[in-house]
């Protein structure tokens, strides 16, 4: 048994209090024998297994041999994978898994942070794999060599890979499906009950709601509509996109890049506090579901499948609510005039899906396997799902003809739970010129982009994003640390202004307080790698 120097916050003495919990394996995460292969074709002559950890949705079998796309690449290849597969917690059991030395050959949904990317590779952890991927991954090399923006997103600071990428191109640039996640949806049915317009300024979006709440718009004679729910920090489910109408706006990352090439801290700005107040009026006016900052969100979706909503806020609301009452809210324009729709750092990206350990005794033969994830067809299934499944709607059609996937219209199913139960996610590649070559777009991303180009794209006025870099050991530490206290502040402060007041009495304090959470060593690390990266376009 390995022990490794550094744990990423997991030390050995867990081991002793802590019990995991993991499906679909047949013991354990020790790694496959050496079966002493090379020149490695598929189907292999003689079945051989792989040992691989992953993290899966509920939804999902627990067994992921059981999920078609599985089935069929052990039938195509003759390699069986013993998975071990944690549905709740993966990051927690993946770290006292390596804590413990007994490492599975791979790490399938790893999840890592760049700092942990960068430990386990200092650690002897994980490997470096350039060199498989120039070796015996002919379908990712493409894939980079012909867009070598992701190469250079993939290659750690000291010139190693380490892991392989999740790419999903839906669009580019402002245009991008990522451009935007917490989008805005009003209850339309409610609006033309009470005979209201369309909410256009934030003045107007208030009166909406006191209608919302006080006029019952459902018409069953109580008082149990909720004017806006949300779930706090909640990503997709969050209420942040509303701060663009006061000035520069949120997003997650409290990151955004101006035109003129600076690196803005968002929650300590001005309009930031305006709309802190924005929102706890709301509160005092009883317009929040009360629920909003502690609820789940199996509670946020059941809420939303009786139609109590007036506003919420989601990617897509055929996930929550359906389209059929809700349609999106207009950007607002705020008090000084402005309309303004703050871009996420978002782009169809991932550079940590797929590791390979230290204990992989058979590289070659795991480097091939990966290699067909990245097959444009295999690709798109790993995604969003497959075909000719006789036990539950399917995401897509096979076109014989064309060899094309085509997708099949969801039938008032969400579109993420039909696709957790199919997809296998993982490291994969879709280019936006797979789309009528390899498969059609889904019809929801489809939906969603023209809403966002009609809405919200003409208000994005930031042209840059900040960029996917990966930085030095040292500074990447020095993120880490200072993130970790300063955004847990920022968080429980906005939620503790909205609930209960005191933004304008506390702000001083509070600006004082960032400082001490070393704000200015953190945007000055960003505003240095931004810098580099814009000297290399």
């Amino acid at each position: 048994m390995k022990t490794w120097k550094k744990l990423a916050g997991f030390g050995l003495a867990s081991l002793s209090v802590v019990t995991l919990a993991a499906c679909g394996s047949s013991g354990g995460g020790a790694s496959s024998p050496d079966y002493e292969l090379s020149n490695v074709t598929f189907p292999l002559k003689e079945k051989v297994s792989l040992k691989i950890t992953t993290g899966s949705s509920t939804l999902a079998p627990q067994d992921p041999n059981d999920k078609l796309i599985y089935k069929r690449l052990e039938e195509k290849t003759n390699l069986h994978i013993d998975w071990t597969n944690y549905t709740s917690d993966y990051a927690e059991k993946r770290n006292l898994d390596i804590s413990s030395g007994d490492l599975p050959d791979v790490f399938w949904n790893s999840g890592a942070s760049d700092v942990e990317l960068i430990n386990w590779a200092e650690d002897g952890v994980i490997v470096p794999i350039e060199d498989l991927i120039d070796q015996y991954m002919p379908n990712l090399k493409k894939v980079l060599d012909d867009n070598p923006e992701y190469k250079a997103m993939i290659t750690a600071p000291d010139g190693h890979i380490y892991s392989l990428p999740w790419i999903e191109e839906l669009g580019s640039g402002k245009e991008s499906i990522h451009s935007v996640n917490d989008m805005a949806w009003i209850n339309t049915e409610w609006l033309n009950k009470l005979g209201l317009e369309m909410p256009k300024t934030t003045d107007e979006l208030v009166n909406v709601l006191k209608a919302f709440k006080e006029k019952d718009p459902n018409g069953n004679g109580q008082a149990d509509e909720i004017p806006m729910s949300f779930i706090n920090d909640g990503g997709n489910e969050d209420f942040k996109l509303l701060f663009a109408a006061f000035g520069i706006g949120d997003n997650d990352d409290h990151i955004v890049v101006g035109n003129d090439g600076v690196v803005d801290f968002t929650a300590d700005n001005e309009d930031y506090k305006k709309g802190v107040a924005f929102m706890r009026k709301l509160y005092e006016e009883g317009l929040l579901d009360p629920e909003a900052f502690e609820q789940d969100w199996n509670t946020y979706v059941a809420k939303g499948n009786e139609q109590r909503y007036g506003v919420y806020f989601t990617w897509d609301t055929n996930n929550i609510a359906g389209d059929k009452n809700y349609d999106v809210l207009p950007v607002l324009e705020g008090p000084n005039g402005q309309k303004n729709v703050t871009r996420t750092n978002n782009i169809g990206f991932s550079r940590d899906r797929i590791v390979i350990t230290s204990a992989n005794k058979n590289l070659e033969l795991t480097a091939r396997w990966l290699d067909l994830m990245y097959e444009p067809l295999q690709s798109v299934q790993n995604n969003w799902g497959t075909y000719g499944d006789d036990t539950q709607q399917n995401i897509f059609e096979f076109d014989e003809a064309k060899k094309m996937l085509k997708h099949l219209p969801l039938e008032g199913t969400a579109p993420s739970e039909l696709r957790q139960k199919t997809e296998v996610g993982g490291g994969l590649a879709i280019l936006d010129e797979y789309y009528g070559t390899v498969t059609t777009m889904p019809d929801d991303a489809k939906w969603r982009l023209d809403l966002l180009k009609e809405h919200y794209v003409p208000y994005m006025s930031n042209n840059e994003i900040y960029p996917r870099v990966f930085m030095e050991t040292e500074d990447l530490e020095k993120i880490d640390l200072i993130s970790a206290d300063l955004m847990d502040f920022v968080n429980r402060k906005r939620s503790e202004w909205i609930v209960n007041g005191g933004v304008e009495k506390e702000w001083d304090a509070y600006i004082a307080e960032l400082k001490r959470f070393k704000l200015d060593e953190f945007v000055a690390i960003k505003q240095k790698y931004y810098d580099d990266y814009a000297k290399s376009k």
